[in-house]
């Protein structure tokens, strides 16, 4: 019996969590820098809570302007304390609510330098480090990050739902336009194969083998709640465990 968890990135203001929470395991909540505020992680804890989804933080470049998908020059640091600060939030607002940390998973361009560079990946992981060597990272399979990682930290790796893939395994650029999937009719496909095959079909039609414990829809996906919908009740129909 296959046993699926599926993941959000939530509390961006996107205006669909409320309708996410219930589809989803685990949620990677903004931390208020990339998008946010206090107030927001708080109501959003809130409804992961109600939901027994376990909370995740989603920490970003500074760089609220550009929705955390711009890589900014920032030094090693200076880099360090800010994703401990943003960490050390969400950690802070889900014990007040009688909730535990579970993990972090980076954002955006943070998220996608990690997969190759050193230096952002052994920030990320110090930044973990800082607040609790229990928590897992979330990333991809063969990122700097699993590399680096080792005993150290735990790392939990994760495959995309409404996004194509390079050859590279890669994503396909935001710049792009078909770097987003949209229609639960192509992605469902996408998944089941993901799940069935182990496998990804690239932008380019080559197939390419892969290796998760979690799929991710975006929360901010204009429709996300009809993806996770979709996904949820055709998971069901196969008799998979929702985790």
């Amino acid at each position: 019996m296959k046993k699926i968890i599926l993941n959000a990135d939530v509390g961006e203001e996107a205006g669909f969590d409320d309708k996410i929470m219930p589809y989803i395991s685990w949620c990677n909540i903004a931390c208020g820098v990339h998008a946010g505020n206090n107030q927001v992680i708080q109501k959003t804890i809130e409804l992961a809570l109600q939901h027994q989804v376990k909370i995740g933080a989603h920490p970003s470049y500074p760089d609220r302007e550009n929705f955390g998908r711009v890589v900014v020059d920032i030094s090693y640091d200076d880099l360090v304390d800010t994703l401990t600060d943003q960490i050390r939030k969400v950690k802070f607002y889900t014990e007040e609510q009688g909730g535990r940390l579970h993990h972090v998973k980076p954002h955006g361009a943070l998220y996608n330098e990690a997969v190759k560079n050193e230096e952002i990946a052994a920030a990320i992981i110090q930044s973990v480090k800082n607040i609790d060597k229990s928590l897992n990272i979330v990333t991809t399979k063969d990122s700097m990050i699993s590399y680096l990682c080792r005993d150290d930290v735990k790392v939990k790796y994760e495959v995309f739902a409404d996004r194509n893939y390079n050859e590279d395994l890669t994503l396909v650029s935001r710049s792009e336009k078909n770097a987003v999937l949209v229609n639960p009719e192509n992605i469902l496909p996408h998944v089941l194969r993901m799940i069935s095959d182990k496998k990804i079909r690239t932008i380019k039609g080559e197939e390419k083998l892969i290796f998760f414990d979690t799929i991710c829809v975006h929360g901010d996906n204009p429709k996300s709640v009809e993806i996770l919908e979709c996904l949820y009740k055709e998971f069901l129909k196969r008799n998979f465990v929702l985790k």
